[in-house]
């Protein structure tokens, strides 16, 4: 940073120094090459920063993890809740200011999914409007329960609607930057790491979950109703999945490179140890697809890998929560996660801190 000087001339003799030992060097001369050093005035180091808009807004998601985004009238496209931050007024407080202006929902929003640098050069912006770049603030809004979002009252102009859109959804009902945004804070949020930091909706340091692109492709609904224990003998079993479990509480979970879909592995599929049946989803969902039958699930110990694993799937360890955020269980997707916890113990495993996913090494198998 340069130093600030008030005076105009930078060859006027500095002040005395009190120490005369001091060995740094006296920035108010020339510097030997001839220039003029760093010293600037207040005036000139003002009109060298570059000034840039500010907004904020607020990623929202229901029960079943989809994204709350509106309609405006002013925009064909749709909006997550926000916009600009007024002169003196915190990101964070705009964030709170917009979603009750426009939502007629009171909050705070403290915690901070994302922080976005959009480029000046930004496709999209009138060139009367003399864009010239801007940071937007991402805060996490939280999960709305249904009686929250029922109490929301729009106004009497700009915003018209507002719609709960599955992730997958977003890059077409939104400005590509915008939905790459979002993603991008919705990802952040499941990761639990921290606020990310995004140049024109992409992470500077992106994590498993943004590289293999999770979240792009819709989730498969499963939501059938929980039973837990064994599966009765008269049910056909149409789908089996295993709740695998490394030494440190975190399960094992199968990302496909060419969708990013997030699925549960077969338990055959890898080595175990110490399986049992955890319980079933059962309903109207399961007998799709031509048939009756049920989704069964079991709890193992994973005590290895196959030596060439399949390269159309990445293996990530994740909580048993992240899993559940990266699924479309219902409802039930709560009680599921109460037999997991449970399972976990059984095996006398820790309850796993969230971080974020990480594809898995050899050395997470070993007991």
């Amino acid at each position: 940073m340069p130093q600030l000087t008030d005076e105009a001339a930078p060859d006027e003799a500095a002040p005395a120094r009190s120490a005369p030992d001091e060995a740094a060097p006296d920035r108010s001369l020339p510097a030997r090459d001839g220039s003029a050093g760093t010293w600037m005035t207040p005036e000139a180091y003002g009109a060298s920063r570059a000034a840039v808009w500010t907004a904020a807004v607020v990623l929202v998601t229901d029960t079943d993890g989809r994204v709350l985004v509106q309609s405006v009238d002013y925009r064909s496209d749709r909006l997550l809740p926000g916009g600009a931050v007024d002169a003196g007024e915190a990101p964070s407080a705009a964030a709170a200011r917009e979603v009750r202006e426009e939502l007629g929902v009171d909050g705070r929003y403290p915690r901070g999914l994302a922080v976005d640098w959009i480029p000046a050069d930004t496709p999209g912006f009138p060139a009367g409007m003399r864009f010239p770049g801007e940071i937007l603030y991402v805060y996490d809004g939280g999960t709305w329960t249904p009686e929250r979002i029922a109490s929301v009252r729009l106004p009497a102009q700009e915003v018209t609607g507002i719609h709960f859109a599955e992730p997958a959804e977003l890059p077409a009902l939104m400005d590509a930057g915008d939905a790459r945004r979002a993603l991008s804070a919705l990802r952040a949020r499941i990761n639990g790491s921290g606020t990310a930091l995004l140049e024109d909706g992409r992470p500077t340091v992106p994590t498993a979950l943004d590289r293999l692109g999770v979240l792009r492709t819709r989730r498969t609904a499963q939501r059938g109703a929980w039973r837990a224990g064994p599966v009765p003998a008269q049910l056909p079993v149409r789908d089996h999945r295993g709740w695998l479990f490394a030494p440190d509480g975190r399960v094992l979970l199968l990302i496909a490179r060419a969708t990013g879909a997030a699925h549960l592995p077969t338990p055959a599929a890898v080595a175990t140890a110490a399986a049992f049946p955890i319980g079933y989803r059962y309903g109207d969902d399961c007998r799709a697809e031509g048939g009756e039958g049920v989704h069964a699930r079991t709890a193992a110990r994973l005590t290895g890998l196959p030596p060439a694993g399949d390269p159309a799937y990445a293996r990530l360890l994740a909580t048993p929560e992240q899993v559940r955020e990266l699924s479309d269980w219902g409802p039930a997707g709560a009680r599921e996660l109460e037999s997991v916890h449970a399972a976990r113990t059984r095996f006398s495993l820790p309850a796993p801190a969230r971080t974020p996913p990480t594809e898995l090494p050899e050395a997470a198998t070993r007991w």
